[in-house]
């Protein structure tokens, strides 16, 4: 199993991002995705978990920032977040457990992960 994290990078405040999350190994489009974040200094956040039928479950701290979608074709989530602050600064990993139901609110929910890739929110 593996994924890979792409689109990080430096953004100002008030922009937006888009990630993707492109996986292999697994069968993916029968399988929920969930990405969390981690900021510095701080313990894992879930943020938003897509499952094979293309439904959503986003966490309410992210005040509707967040869209996020899969393109089983190309066995890629994305995720875009809005409006950025400098607290959406924080390295952005995908997850999943080969599970359509399991979503990945911990670490030890789920035993696959990414690298991860680092959101800069500043100027």
């Amino acid at each position: 199993v593996k994924l890979v994290e792409h689109g990080g990078g430096l953004v100002q405040p008030g922009g937006s991002v888009r990630l993707s999350c492109v996986a292999s190994g697994f069968f993916f489009s029968n399988s929920a995705i969930t990405w969390a974040r981690q900021a510095p200094g701080k313990g894992l956040e879930w943020v938003s978990s897509i499952f094979r039928d293309g439904t959503a479950l986003t966490a309410d701290s992210m005040g509707g920032r967040i869209t996020i979608s899969r393109d089983n074709a190309k066995n890629t989530v994305y995720l875009e977040v809005y409006f950025l602050g400098p607290e959406d600064t924080a390295v952005y990993y995908c997850a999943t457990n080969g599970l359509n139901l399991k979503t990945c609110r911990t670490r030890a929910d789920c035993p696959f992960w990414g690298q991860g890739t680092q959101v800069t929110v500043d100027t």
